[in-house]
C-alpha cells in the first residue's frame, strides 16, 4: 500500500516541477488572495464535479484564515461586487457553467482567477483576469478514446492528476497565505472550532 501511495504522491508532486513559461500558480493565488483580504473583499469559488469538491475544501481553509468566502450556488452566497474575487476551475479548459459564472462575475466588476490545464485554448480563459496554470492531465487529455491499440490502465485516470494537484496546490496556498496574513496556528484552529459550534 505504501508503494502505491508513493507512486501517486510522486506523480502529483512532479506536476509542480514541470518547466513552464507561465507564472507559478502558487504565487498568483497568494498574491490575489492577499490583495482581496487587504481590501476586505470576498472570495467566491466555483468548479464542477471533483474540481468543485477541491474548491469547496479550499473555501473552508480560506474561512479558517479569516477571509470572507462563499461557494457559488450555496444558499447564503451574496452577489459578487467589484471588490471581490472569483476563483474558478476549468481543468480541460472550459465548461459551460464555469463560462457563465465567470461572465457574471466580470459583468459585476469582480476579478476572475481561473485555474486550468489549458491556459491558451480553453473557453473560460477569455473571462479571466489571472490564469493559474496547473500542468496536469485532465479528462480532455488522458488518452482515452483515441489512437487504437491496447490501452494500459493508468494509475491516475481521467482528471485525477489535475484534481490531486489542486488539493496540493491549495494546501500550499493556505500555508503561504497564512504567513502573508500573519495568521497563527492557534487563530486558525480557533476559527475551525468556532465553525463547528
Amino acid at each position: 500500500m505504501a508503494g502505491l501511495a508513493s507512486q501517486i504522491c510522486n506523480h502529483i508532486a512532479s506536476i509542480f516541477s514541470k518547466p513552464t513559461t507561465h507564472p507559478a500558480a502558487l504565487d498568483l493565488m497568494v498574491a490575489e488572495l492577499a490583495s482581496i483580504a487587504s481590501q476586505n473583499g470576498s472570495v467566491f469559488l466555483y468548479g464542477v464535479g471533483r474540481e468543485g469538491l477541491m474548491l469547496k475544501a479550499l473555501c473552508m481553509r480560506l474561512a479558517h484564515l479569516g477571509l470572507a468566502v462563499h461557494f457559488v450556488f450555496d444558499m447564503t452566497t451574496p452577489p459578487i461586487t467589484s471588490k471581490d474575487l472569483l476563483i474558478a476551475s476549468a481543468g480541460p479548459g472550459g465548461f459551460s457553467t464555469v463560462d457563465a459564472i465567470c461572465s457574471v462575475a466580470k459583468s459585476h466588476g469582480g476579478r476572475v482567477l481561473l485555474l486550468t490545464a489549458q491556459p491558451e485554448t480553453g473557453s473560460s480563459v477569455k473571462y479571466a483576469d489571472v490564469v493559474a496554470y496547473v500542468a496536469a492531465q485532465t479528462m480532455a487529455d488522458d488518452g482515452e478514446g483515441g489512437g487504437g491499440g491496447e490501452k494500459s490502465r493508468t494509475l491516475l485516470p481521467m482528471g485525477s492528476v489535475y484534481e490531486g494537484a489542486m488539493f496540493v496546490l491549495f494546501e500550499m496556498v493556505v500555508y503561504k497565505l497564512g504567513e502573508v496574513l500573519g495568521e497563527s496556528p492557534e487563530a486558525i484552529r480557533a476559527r475551525h472550532h468556532t465553525n463547528l459550534e
